[in-house]
């Protein structure tokens, strides 16, 4: 079973490498303000989950990764569940996350764990196939 926590400072070259869609800048800002959770199976890190605030106020789930080798383990629902019940007590009433328009399987997991379709964007010159946005709400 995966241990989930907030990384420490030690913790940040492991998101450098292992983060590879945002910068440097993003993963200082996240780690400052508490917009990431790692998971961790005997003592090293096997995955992470990156959030934001849409509009500064919904929370945006931007990143969950998991390991090669520690996949369909249950550490990616581990660290949703994590996230969610920290969303729920902070006084969130609603969830947001997206994936591209074509990854079947990633919206395929958002479905599963109670987030609906809301609508897409396409995002020309940034990404090839459109945006398409979940919504999860948590009355």
């Amino acid at each position: 079973m995966a241990e989930i926590a907030k990384p420490v400072r030690t913790d940040r070259e492991w998101l450098l490498r292992e983060d590879h869609h945002v910068g440097e800048a993003w993963i200082s800002r996240c780690i400052d303000l508490g917009e990431y959770l790692i998971a961790r199976e005997q003592g090293e890190i096997v995955g992470f989950l990156r959030f934001s605030r849409f509009w500064g106020r919904i929370p945006y789930m931007e990143m969950i990764r998991v390991l090669e080798g520690h996949r369909r383990s249950g550490v990616g629902t581990a660290l949703f569940l994590a996230w969610e019940k920290d969303m729920r007590d902070s006084g969130a009433r609603l969830l947001m996350t997206s994936s591209e328009c074509d990854e079947s399987r990633p919206q395929d997991w958002h479905r599963r764990n109670g987030f609906f379709e809301t609508g897409s964007i396409g995002l020309p010159g940034i990404q090839a196939v459109p945006e398409v946005f979940f919504l999860k709400r948590l009355d």
